[in-house]
């Protein structure tokens, strides 16, 4: 049985919990504060000084496979400390900028930093010493790192005027240094296994075989990698949709703040179900809530009544699919396979991640909002199509599984 909610579970959240705020808000939060700062200092147009985070999330996930053997060989608190290090020498790299080149550089070492630190080696973290208890630990700390833009974005803005932009690189690279890397090595408790022995975290909660697994992988990643192209990919367009369907600029903005908080709402009724939920039927009603958004706006054409449900829809859609994607690896491979399969789903995620935002901006410039919205019917239809092969598939296991141990 899942343990109950216990001081040292309280204690794992609270480190990761910090470190995950500090970490998003010092790297992919950052430019949207600091960016138009930024540029003109370095003779940089904005759209070069921005791109910093495609090549962030580029090199992320060009590096997450090599993360994820790391985690399964050094443990999760070793590979956070190095992030430490590596988002400090990022940050001060970015500090010491006069041009592209150096700039670039820095956004090359912040994406390495992002795979050895950002969500997948965390909640390896919460699975190696929380056990079958992860799922719910990973969705708490989900909700506090949602609001990572909400805290640093202010704090951000207040650092720059008062000190400049160098100077609050530096005071980042110091949270690095100073708060988190503290964190991760003297404060994260120690995992189960190495206090423990517990022989369990090689058992699988689904009976998969060899293929079965391998099988499993690749639906899990064609699902949340298509999913999450939706969801940042149109994310960022949000405002263009709404004034394409009628919307005022003042609604618009209403509602495509709305659509964040929403998100993080259907995180908090997630973890209010605790180790009632199901990540495989998560992220059927996530992906069923975003089709269900985008058939309305087509099919029933735009009214306020109809924006405002389409933002319902759209935002607790993606927030239960938001959870789901971390969660669906542990719901089918063993505790210590977890951080190495998460790592490695990291890298078509994170690649669909950088592209996404380009691709649906040209869409929308060249075709126009109802093709846009078209594009993501049939994606989410695809996805949810994976999504219910793999709920097939675990099925199919799991009845195998009970006849032979009836045999």
């Amino acid at each position: 049985m899942p343990k109950p909610f216990s001081l040292r579970s309280a204690q794992t959240v609270a480190v990761l919990s910090v470190t995950q705020l500090v970490g998003w808000g010092t790297s992919f939060d950052m430019l949207g504060v600091m960016g138009r700062v930024i540029a003109p200092d370095l003779g940089l147009s904005n759209e070069v000084a921005f791109s910093g985070l495609t090549i962030m999330m580029v090199v992320g996930g060009l590096a997450s496979p090599v993360t994820g053997r790391a985690l399964a060989r050094l443990g999760a608190a070793k590979v956070l400390a190095a992030s430490s290090l590596a988002f400090a020498l990022g940050l001060l790299m970015l500090a010491a900028s006069q041009g592209i080149i150096l700039y670039a550089i820095a956004w090359l070492v912040m994406g390495i930093a992002g795979a050895m630190g950002l969500s997948a080696p965390a909640y390896a973290a919460v699975v190696e010493r929380e056990g079958l208890n992860g799922k719910r630990i990973i969705t708490i700390m989900m909700l506090f790192t949602g609001l990572s833009a909400t805290i640093f974005w202010p704090l951000l803005t207040l650092l720059t005027a008062h000190f400049g932009w160098r100077a609050t690189f530096v005071i980042c690279a110091a949270g690095h240094l100073f708060v988190c890397l503290p964190l991760y090595l003297l404060a994260l408790p120690r995992p189960i296994v190495a206090e423990q022995g517990d022989a369990g975290h090689r058992t699988p909660p689904v009976p998969l075989s060899a293929k079965g697994k391998r099988r499993a992988f690749v639906l899990i990643a064609a699902a949340t990698t298509i999913s999450t192209f939706v969801t940042f990919g149109l994310a960022p367009s949000l405002l263009e949709i709404f004034r394409q369907y009628g919307a005022s600029p003042a609604l618009a903005l209403q509602l495509g703040s709305a659509r964040g908080i929403i998100g993080i709402s259907a995180r908090l009724v997630d973890m209010l179900l605790g180790r009632r939920g199901n990540p495989l039927l998560s992220a059927i009603i996530g992906i069923g809530l975003m089709l269900s958004g985008f058939l309305l706006l087509l099919v029933a054409g735009a009214s306020t009544t109809q924006l405002v449900i389409f933002t319902l829809l759209f935002g607790f859609g993606s927030g239960v699919m938001a959870v789901a994607r971390a969660l669906l690896p542990l719901a089918l491979f063993s505790r210590s396979e977890y951080g190495l399969h998460s790592a490695r789903l990291s890298l078509p995620q994170n690649l669909a991640n950088a592209v996404a935002p380009v691709v649906f901006t040209a869409i929308l410039d060249r075709a126009g909002a109802p093709t846009a919205l078209a594009v993501c019917v049939v994606l989410s239809l695809s996805s949810l199509l994976l999504v219910l092969a793999l709920g097939l598939l675990v099925r199919r296991a799991t009845a195998a599984g009970a006849l032979l141990a009836k045999a």
